[in-house]
């Protein structure tokens, strides 16, 4: 049996980063549901979290994983049930982009801090913001739109 251990820290956004999120408890059932949905699909989401326009997720991918494939099951998936459901006033959806980095085993708990405080760290910095320097720490060339 293949074992193995490959961390991400997967980030997307609202559609032209409407804040549909922005009612806490709103947020909180999307992201339950985005974590029972993952799981139910075999994806190990360790933790979830993110502000009124966006999500920061730390996944561990299984060996016959792929980003695109989870990226597309889990936004896919959460942004029609989330119209079903009726859960926002408006048509709910996510933008096409993401960014997904690998995250050392060494690093894990400090990530998950960070994902933990997002709604904190907003207050402080726009999104928009955070992703311009994720980018160039990363050597990225584009930002999330």
């Amino acid at each position: 049996m293949a074992q193995v251990r490959i961390w991400i820290h997967a980030v997307w956004a609202t559609k032209k980063r409407v804040p549909f999120m922005e009612n806490k408890n709103k947020r909180i059932e999307l992201f339950k549901h985005i974590k029972a949905n993952a799981k139910g699909k075999k994806i190990y989401l360790d933790f979830i979290n993110g502000a009124s326009d966006h999500v920061h997720c730390l996944i561990s991918m299984a060996c016959d994983q792929n980003i695109a494939q989870i990226m597309k099951l889990l936004k896919g998936e959460s942004s029609s049930w989330a119209n079903k459901t009726n859960l926002f006033d408006k048509y709910f959806d996510w933008a096409d982009d993401y960014y997904a980095v690998s995250v050392s085993q060494s690093h894990v708990a400090s990530v998950r801090e960070y994902i933990k405080i997002q709604e904190e760290h907003h207050g402080k910095k726009t999104f928009k913001k955070e992703c311009e320097e994720f980018m160039v720490r990363y050597g990225m060339v584009r930002y999330l739109g």
